[in-house]
């Protein structure tokens, strides 16, 4: 195939080269995986909604959690789950949701915590740092589709109705639905607002009815009541201590806020300013964010309440009939098992579906930070290779830890509680840096949202002492997810990582004009000096015998060269007989200039070889984008000529520098 001509954009001087990734793919495996919009390009005709109507889209994931989280209460806790979970529902309403308040405020386009911490730091100590958040967040989606799944088929399991079906196979229905779940996203399975109100609003009721009908039984039978308390010894000062050293084990049920943050595109905020963060849609995430805790803080102390007064120890611990489905357990020994059928498969919709939106949030993340560092192939911005490969982790995931429920909170939590810790440190990064002297609730301000970072680093830390597997479990995924990273970056190197050429003025564009097309011989060189132009010149003419006019190009690289493509600003002028081209904001210069070279179309390219290391070199042009440039430049331009199928090629001279 021939190259398509770069593109020139009218009057603002653009200039444009279609690259391999543009072009469409060449197998029929290729056609059918890679069709559709890539996940990192914003879809600007996406719809937006009332904030209502999008809080059933964070509930899904938030809501779900009561399927197996007054369970892990109880197993967790015992009869001190009611403190404990008081304990959690006020680190949810006077510490989560005030830092994802900041959160929505500094990064509105939907991107969470993590962005925002992207922001606040620079360079490759960035890169890294959102690496291992990604590690996390991975850890925590993954682990939010397996373990939904298999509580989903735990309590298909446990249903009198469906036992005879699924009999006690729980990796089997787990890895079906985990296929199924891949196979519907596969298909174009596009998360919808008001599927995900059909699935939350009954099941909330539902739950409504059987939390209400705990109560009743509770008055009616005041013993337990009386048992109760007499259990608690009614030192208050004790259990209040006890249930803060207890409650990081129930840290499940703080799910659901880097949710609600990233579905932010989706709200309406009504008539937005055009400059400006968008202060619609940040208060009505706002109240999305507190309405949401308000409702699952209602429900799960409702929830621990009753169930540990009616549920007994044998029945929650391991292996007991309620173990991972405590309210699924009261719905059925209270109302019945007609009631707890429908129970169970609301149950299993919403944990399927919380899945899905765990899906979602992988398939939008990724997407956003992996191809644009340079550390993942192309194709993982794409839907469909990427669902496949989630789907592969799935299954690996569920096989390790045998579909158990319980044995996969700890790396639930603590994926969960890093992106909470992360955020807490973005936020209280970002006050430090805002304060002003002479306004005290600024510091006051600054001096809340750090004590909230400690509060999550306890949690957190907590959590990882007490469950070493989670944190085992996340650093695999960080391992796995550096490693492929940096094979990625490595492999990619030699793309031209430029997405476009703007001229600093029209002089500059009238003079590359003059220049394109086979008419001038392109010399790259280091040193931008007049005196030593005239040197390379002499070498040139009198050692290649090099005939027409001269195009001497300096590329100066930006500060940041972790960034993996950059656009170049191009100022181009006469100095005598010859042509100088002055490139800057490159993050690579052998890239840039096959970038330049291939625009220009140059008679010959003369390339300057050093004396150096080649190791050295090499490392310096992977991370920093300088070394070797002769060799990497015609390794550059090889690999685009063997895929555009050029046949007029520019001569290429080596010369020693």
């Amino acid at each position: 195939m021939s190259s398509p001509p770069p593109t020139v954009s009218g009057t603002e001087n653009v200039l444009r080269l279609a690259t391999r990734a543009e072009a469409p793919p060449e197998t029929f495996l290729g056609r059918l995986l890679l069709t559709g919009r890539p996940a990192d390009q914003p879809d600007p005709s996406e719809k937006t909604y009332r904030w209502p109507f999008v809080l059933w889209l964070t509930g899904v994931d938030y809501f779900s959690t009561l399927g197996y989280q007054p369970g892990i209460a109880l197993l967790a806790a015992g009869m001190l789950s009611v403190p404990a979970t008081a304990v959690l529902i006020a680190v949810t309403l006077f510490c989560a949701v005030p830092v994802y308040a900041q959160v929505a405020a500094r990064s509105y386009a939907g991107q969470g915590s993590i962005a925002l911490l992207e922001h606040l730091l620079t360079g490759w100590k960035s890169k890294i740092f959102v690496l291992i958040l990604l590690g996390f967040a991975g850890t925590d989606f993954v682990i939010t589709m397996t373990l939904s799944a298999a509580d989903a088929a735990r309590h298909a399991i446990a249903n009198p109705y469906l036992h005879g079906y699924f009999g006690d196979t729980p990796i089997r229905l787990t890895l079906f639905l985990l296929l199924l779940l891949a196979i519907v996203f596969l298909a174009g399975f596009r998360e919808a607002i008001g599927l995900a109100g059909v699935v939350a609003v009954p099941y909330l009721a539902l739950n409504v009815i059987v939390l209400v009908r705990a109560l009743w039984q509770i008055a009616r039978e005041p013993d337990l009541l009386h048992h109760w308390r007499l259990s608690q010894h009614t030192d208050w000062t004790s259990i209040l201590i006890a249930s803060a050293l207890v409650f990081p084990k129930l840290a499940l049920g703080l799910s659901g806020f880097e949710t609600g943050v990233s579905v932010m595109p989706l709200i309406d905020g009504g008539d937005e300013a055009s400059d400006g963060p968008p202060e619609g849609r940040i208060r009505a995430t706002r109240k999305l964010l507190l309405t949401a805790a308000l409702i699952m803080s209602a429900l799960l102390l409702l929830s621990s309440f009753v169930t540990s007064l009616l549920i007994s120890e044998t029945d929650y611990q391991l292996g007991g009939a309620a173990a991972g489905r405590a309210l699924a357990f009261l719905a059925h020994r209270l109302l019945g098992n007609a009631f707890g059928a429908v129970y169970d498969l609301s149950t299993i919709l919403i944990l399927w579906f919380a899945g899905a939106s765990a899906m979602t949030g992988l398939l939008n993340l990724i997407p956003r930070y992996l191809p644009r560092f340079g550390m993942a192939p192309r194709w993982v911005a794409f839907r469909k290779p990427l669902v496949l490969v989630l789907f592969a982790i799935n299954v690996v995931v569920t096989l390790a830890f045998r579909a158990g429920v319980e044995a996969q909170g700890g790396a639930y939590a603590t994926g969960v509680l890093v992106l909470m810790l992360s955020a807490a440190v973005a936020v209280a990064l970002a006050l430090w840096r805002e304060i002003e002297w002479k306004r005290p609730q600024t510091i006051l301000l600054a001096l809340y949202f750090s004590i909230v970072t400690l509060i999550f680093a306890y949690t957190l830390g907590d959590n990882v002492i007490e469950r070493p597997d989670g944190i085992i479990i996340a650093t695999i995924f960080i391992f796995l997810l550096l490693t492929a990273s940096a094979f990625s970056r490595y492999a990619r190197s030699t793309e031209m990582r430029v997405t476009e050429v703007r001229f600093r003025d029209q002089a500059s564009c009238d003079v590359w004009n003059r220049m394109v097309g086979r008419k001038v011989n392109l010399i790259p060189y280091s040193t931008p000096s007049a005196s030593y132009r005239e040197v390379i010149a002499d070498k040139v003419q009198k050692h290649f015998k090099i005939d027409g006019p001269l195009a001497f190009l300096h590329v100066d690289l930006m500060d940041n060269r972790s960034e993996f493509v950059a656009r170049l600003r191009v100022q181009a002028y006469c100095e005598g007989d010859h042509y100088i081209i002055e490139a800057t904001g490159a993050v690579a210069v052998a890239n840039s200039i096959a970038y330049l070279s291939e625009l220009l179309d140059p008679i010959s390219i003369v390339l300057g070889l050093t004396h150096r290391n080649l190791m050295r070199q090499s490392l310096a042009y992977l991370f920093w984008g300088e070394g070797e440039t002769g060799l990497m430049l015609y390794s550059i331009l090889v690999r685009r000529w063997e895929w555009t199928k050029k046949k007029v090629r520019p001569l290429i001279f080596l010369m020693s520098d």
